[in-house]
């Protein structure tokens, strides 16, 4: 029987061979080998064993416990193997220089704990033994053995600084390079680099360079930052890196730098920035400008749409702290956190507009708003208190009184008032381009506010100020108080206290256009500020900054004194006018100003150049200058002042392109008093219309241009009821804002 069943076996298994192979190998059913055979090693055993970090190693102080990355298996074809544990050994078989936990792969820059006393648990503390080196570690399991990854054992890092190779220039955007860093132990001593190990990079600000895990970086917008270094577990600032600012930006429409374009009609603007290596720089975050935005708005990509006629010029700026940033500590150095200005673009847009005028006084209790299409005087409003100034927001729609009891806003549409801010009072001096600051001052308390279209106070400096003027894009404001100080507030330096020298008894402030300064007038001479810091450099090293210093050139102190500043579109004229024994003059500075970066040497200020200087007397009388108002396409500028005596019924304008000056008279309207003089003015959108608010009659003069000249056409009396005794009050608060034609 037994031999029965063998032969059976035996039949079933070998004959046919064909019916089945497999069926008596069971323990090979499922094995696939790696060579494709039928022995050797087989898919899911593990073939290879990968330890991080392979590429950067570990860096670890004396006594320092750390440990390895993760350790991971695969086979053959590349899969993974799970694994319940690897065995980690180092390389130091005295255990005195790296010492490792083999089941957890826990590291010790020193000597591991083992067998102590207490009931310690081995590797639990870590015992330096001084030395430094290196040692490679590896991980094992199921027979394969990984890479190593080194560890470098040093003294304990104190510092650590970027070579100083990396410092001695800019890097133009979208080049890399490999950064390089030195360790310092706690004494200062350099460590050799050998056992220092990878260090780990960080910029501050990662709009200005990247850098990958192996230390290149990468420029990529204008501006310095700080790069921290990190080693060892040890971080600090180790150094700077800089990307080249701009030092020119063309601006053009089309190819031309004037251009006419239709109301309501889209005329994109092209910029072309380069750096001092002459690479196109991309993707800035350029700050673009008009010098009429309520007429003639530029979005903040650049390109224009005119909404009524008028005349404006365009600006591209890449202003800190928006473009070419860098922390206070380097600004100036290679040209970082200065800012950089385009040339001019001249928008015409033709067409007339209507306007709206508002009108209040400051001895009155009451405003009043004009439509100007139609000629209707709107209904009068009653304010709270009497106004003691008047301001509008270049967007239209917010009239901002200043009383001696609260601030109050009225809607410029509606003509209501939406707030009565009793927190604060004073005078209302200025509003910014951007519509959002309101300057405020008051002479009570002896603080200057600026406060938000929010009704909110955003930050406060004390003094009285008697003037204000700000940059187009509205990241400065220079103000003027009564302590003969000039004070700025600037996005990139906040409140600063500017040098006065050269200048008594200051008056008045304009800002140049482009916005490069501001020229600050006072009644012995004119003095020229740069918006460019003046830096004092040493090496690669910035000791001091002087925000906002005297400009340089023959335009930096002039001696004329001017009571009212302005300047032209142009940017090729600051006008101004001073009260001389009674009399008005006109003062034309002819002025070229520079364009592209600001000076990079050491403590050196752009130069502004006085080209002509011309003064001229009026026929004129008065008490004080109130007032020089340029038209936006800087054909003319009227000049406004109190009563004088004797009185005066004329309109000084001057027309810069001649150099010539026409006192434009002042008619009386039948029924009404005489005018005694212009208080009070501002030009209609188009420029073909000055509407002046005159003494004497308490009206408003619509001096139209002719074909050579203005003259006065028609006059509008706003009968607005003086607060004191009977009778109507001068209208000398007076704005305006644009309107269609119905």
């Amino acid at each position: 029987m037994k031999r029965f069943i063998l032969l059976a076996f035996l039949v079933m298994c070998f004959i046919p061979v064909s019916i089945s192979v497999t069926g008596c190998s069971s323990s090979n059913s499922s094995s696939t080998y790696c060579n494709g055979g039928d022995t050797g090693m087989t898919t899911g055993q593990i073939s290879s064993i990968t330890l991080e970090p392979k590429l950067t190693g570990v860096s670890l102080s004396n006594g320092q416990m750390g440990s390895v990355g993760t350790a991971s298996a695969t086979d053959c074809k590349g899969n993974s193997v799970s694994v319940s544990s690897f065995t980690y050994a180092s390389s130091d078989t005295t255990h005195e220089l790296v010492d490792i936990n083999p089941s957890t792969g826990k590291l010790c820059a020193g000597s591991w704990n083992r067998n102590s006393a207490g009931g310690i648990a081995d590797y639990t503390y870590c015992t330096s033994s001084g030395k430094t080196g290196t040692a490679n570690i590896t991980a094992s399991a199921g027979g394969a053995t990984s890479n190593t990854v080194t560890v470098y054992v040093h003294p304990i890092i104190g510092s650590v600084a970027l070579k100083s190779s990396l410092q001695a220039d800019c890097v133009s955007q979208g080049t890399s390079i490999m950064l390089s860093a030195s360790a310092y132990d706690t004494s200062g001593n350099l460590i050799d680099s050998s056992i220092v190990g990878h260090f780990t990079y960080t910029p501050q600000s990662s709009s200005i360079v990247t850098v990958d895990e192996n230390g290149v970086a990468t420029a990529a917008q204008p501006g310095s930052t700080l790069i921290n270094a990190a080693v060892s577990n040890a971080t600090s600032a180790a150094g700077y890196f800089s990307t080249c600012p701009p030092t020119s930006i063309a601006l053009t429409a089309g190819s031309s730098t004037s251009v006419s374009v239709d109301p309501n009609t889209t005329q994109a603007l092209t910029t072309t920035v380069l750096d001092k290596n002459n690479t196109t720089l991309t993707n800035l975050t350029l700050t673009f400008v008009s010098t009429t935005p309520r007429t003639i708005p530029v979005s903040s990509s650049g390109s224009v749409t005119p909404t009524y006629g008028g005349v404006a010029a365009i600006t591209a700026l890449c202003m800190p702290p928006t473009c070419n940033t860098a922390p206070s500590s380097l600004v100036g150095l290679f040209g970082n956190g200065k800012p950089i200005v385009s040339n001019n673009v001249k928008v015409t847009t033709t067409g007339q507009s209507g306007n709206y005028l508002y009108l209040g006084s400051t001895a009155s209790q009451y405003i009043t708003q004009i439509d100007m299409t139609t000629g209707n005087v709107g209904s009068t409003l009653r304010l709270t208190y009497v106004p003691n100034s008047m301001q509008l927001s270049t967007d239209g729609s917010a009239l901002y009184l200043g009383t001696n009891n609260e601030i109050i806003t009225v809607n410029a549409s509606s003509n209501a008032i939406t707030k009565e801010d009793t927190s604060l009072s004073g005078k209302v001096i200025s509003v910014s381009p951007d519509s959002g600051t309101v300057v405020i001052t008051d002479s009570s308390r002896k603080l200057i506010y600026l406060y938000t279209s929010s009704a909110a106070i955003s930050t406060t400096y004390g003094g009285v100020a008697t003037r204000a003027a700000w940059s187009p894009d509205s990241s400065i404001v220079y103000i003027i108080n009564d302590d003969n100080q000039i004070i700025t507030y600037s996005k990139q330096a906040g409140w600063q206290v500017l040098s006065s020298t050269g200048l008594s008894a200051i008056k008045d402030v304009a800002v140049t256009v482009p916005a490069v300064g501001a020229f600050f007038g006072g009644s012995t001479s004119t003095v020229a500020h740069t918006y460019c810091p003046k830096t004092t450099i040493s090496g690669t090293t910035v000791s001091s900054i002087e925000y906002f210093p005297v400009a340089g050139g023959t335009a930096a102190t002039v001696s004329v004194p001017l009571d009212r500043l302005a300047a032209t579109n142009d940017g090729t004229h600051i006008l101004g006018a001073t009260m001389v024994s009674g009399v008005p003059q006109i003062t034309d500075l002819g002025i070229s100003l520079p364009t592209g970066n600001c000076p990079t040497t050491s403590a050196a200020v752009p130069s502004f150049t006085l080209n002509s200087q011309s003064t001229y007397t009026t026929t004129a009388t008065g008490t004080a200058i109130t007032g020089i108002v340029p038209a936006s396409n800087s054909t003319v500028a009227f000049v406004t002042y109190s009563v004088g005596s004797p009185a005066s019924a004329v309109v000084p304008a001057y027309f810069p392109s001649t150099g010539t000056v026409s006192n434009i008279a002042l008619a009386t309207t039948s029924g009404s008093s005489t005018p005694t003089a212009p208080v009070a003015g501002v030009f209609s959108a188009d420029d073909n219309t000055f509407y002046v608010s005159t003494a004497g009659d308490n009206q408003v003069h619509l001096l139209t241009k002719g074909s050579s000249t203005y003259s006065d056409t028609s006059q509008i009396n706003p009968k607005l009821p003086a607060y004191s005794g009977s009778g109507y009050a001068v209208p000398d608060l007076i704005a305006s804002k644009p309107r269609s034609y119905q």
